[in-house]
């Protein structure tokens, strides 16, 4: 039995390409697979504000409690935690927006990556705790790009944080050139659902 976490992150529902990649690799996984999905779009995590930034990760002052948005904060996060440690495969939409990664997805990042738990800093430097654990990144964008040219950060800002917390094993499809006309767009998704299929 594989548990997967799936995480949609685009801003266009159905007709989000990454939400399409990311159906299509539902579409393969067997019978015995448990998946559990996190619209961040429809269901966003809040940003940090002074209020939540408390119940995440920093202690409060001593003798200070927690605020009820900051207690809710933390309840949250540990919701969020649970989830990324009890899954085997990581799902992960990424629509590229202005160069970069969502919003939405960097504020889940911002309440799953908490020191002592998912992370700690050692001696040698810091240490990922999500063991055993790998992602599948389903991204889509308008253009066409060289990914080592340091224009687009979205999928470099994604694996950095992965890494952080200890998943190191990501393979990224893409379907890139969604502004190139309707006919370029049909192809490369169609190539980019055929390489997500055979992930699954």
């Amino acid at each position: 039995m594989t548990k997967y976490l799936v995480l949609r992150t685009a801003a266009t529902g159905a007709a989000s390409v990454s939400n399409q990649l990311i159906d299509t690799y539902l579409a393969e996984l067997g019978e015995d697979a448990v998946i559990v999905e996190r619209n961040l779009d429809t269901d966003p995590v809040p940003h940090i504000n002074s209020g939540s930034l408390v119940g995440i990760g920093r202690a409060a002052p001593e003798g200070d409690k927690l605020t009820p948005a900051s207690q809710a904060a933390r309840d949250l996060q540990d919701t969020l935690i649970g989830e990324v440690m009890d899954a085997d495969v990581l799902v992960i939409g990424l629509p590229v927006y202005n160069f970069g990664l969502p919003s939405t997805l960097k504020s889940w990042f911002d309440y799953v990556l908490r020191a002592g738990t998912t992370f700690q800093y050692t001696e040698t430097g810091p240490e990922g705790l999500v063991k055993n654990t790998k992602a599948i990144v389903a991204q889509a964008r308008a253009g066409k790009y060289d990914d080592d040219a340091g224009i687009v950060f979205a999928a470099p800002h994604l694996k950095g944080m992965l890494g952080f917390m200890g998943v190191t094993e990501v393979t990224v499809v893409t379907a890139e050139g969604m502004a190139f006309g309707p006919e370029a767009a049909a192809s490369a998704i169609a190539d980019a659902k055929a390489a997500i299929a055979k992930l699954a």
